[in-house]
């Protein structure tokens, strides 16, 4: 018996269950971790309660990162800003909390049970939802359920590019128009029928087209680079990692570093937090992530012709190889 078959053998034996260990860690120790780091919270209203305020929260340790501000409305202004996830006014009545559960409902319903849990005893908390979740999404589910389909999108394109053999301009061309009608289609869906994005139709689109794009250029240029295997290695890094480090369903500042960090740095963090600020806040603080996925796509795309020329056959060679008769038989 040959012992190259027993070789794969082995190797599949070894690899799926070193994949699916990588995924299984990928996806459940940042779940199991998830806890304020650095979080960015305001706080606002009188002097000496304030102070008291942000003593009390600074006893977390690095849990918060405080902001001061000089009232409520400036507060509010930071909240619509993506400044800070919400932010704590000090009043005569007591404790005024405003969130934005349109930027994270798990960082809402944190930062509720934090300030309730320090509030002078006999005191009422009101909460103020600055930035609301859509109606169709209070749990902001539906907007985190949307990332991975869209990075499987990706990889999916730069794999059907790959194996039909697309190369430069075509590859590219190919690349670009899947993005742009799944970005156009995921509009529809999310937008226009579930009523789960409530920013400019187009805007929207157009965030969602990058993230594919950014996927499916950076799968497709790996794969012109070092062949075959690089759709396995964009998989493994859209996916396995972008996918769960990408903080959509929390909010990167509730998983451990440095993952919330590497989060936002690849397309699927990138996207999630550029479709939020699209969809919700009017596009503020949209151009970190908007950069990102430029940077990804461009990255990619050049990638793409770049390794197309590599590969491209010599034209003296290739025309030697057509004139060259056939040997006779």
């Amino acid at each position: 018996m040959s012992a190259a078959p027993n070789r794969r053998m082995v190797a599949v034996v070894l690899l799926v269950p070193v994949v699916v260990t990588l995924a299984l860690w990928a996806f459940t120790w940042p779940a199991a971790r998830i806890a304020p780091r650095e979080l960015p919270v305001g706080i606002a209203g009188s002097a000496p309660a304030a102070d008291r305020l942000q003593q009390q929260l600074e006893e977390h340790g690095d849990a918060f990162e405080i902001h001061r501000y000089d009232d409520a409305a400036a507060a509010r202004a930071a909240i619509e800003d993506r400044a800070v996830y919400g932010a704590v006014v000090m009043t005569p009545k007591g404790p005024q909390l405003l969130t934005a559960s349109a930027a994270s409902p798990m960082v809402a319903q944190l930062l509720g049970e934090a300030v309730t849990a320090g509030a002078p005893a006999g005191s009422r908390t009101q909460v103020t939802d600055v930035v609301a979740a859509p109606a169709g999404d209070p749990r902001g589910s539906v907007l985190g359920a949307s990332i991975l389909p869209l990075a499987i999108a990706g990889v999916a394109a730069g794999s059907a590019v790959t194996m039909l053999g697309l190369r430069g301009g075509r590859a590219a061309t190919a690349l670009i128009g899947v993005a742009t009608l799944v970005g156009l289609a995921a509009a529809t869906v999310t937008d226009s029928w579930l009523g789960v994005l409530t920013g400019h139709w187009w805007t929207e689109a157009g965030a969602l087209g990058l993230t594919v794009l950014a996927v499916g250029a950076t799968v497709a240029g790996l794969a012109a680079l070092v062949g075959p295997a690089g759709v396995g290695l964009g998989a493994l890094l859209m996916v396995l990692l972008g996918n769960p480090f990408s903080g959509v369903t929390s909010a990167p500042e509730l998983l451990p570093e440095p993952v919330g960090t590497i989060g936002q740095l690849l397309p699927p963090g990138a996207g999630g937090s550029l479709l939020r600020s699209v969809a919700f806040f009017d596009g503020r603080a949209a151009g970190g992530a908007a950069l990102t996925l430029a940077l990804w796509a461009a990255l990619g795309l050049t990638a793409v012709l770049v390794g197309a020329r590599r590969r491209a056959p010599a034209p003296a060679v290739a025309a030697l190889d057509t004139a060259t008769p056939a040997p006779a038989g």
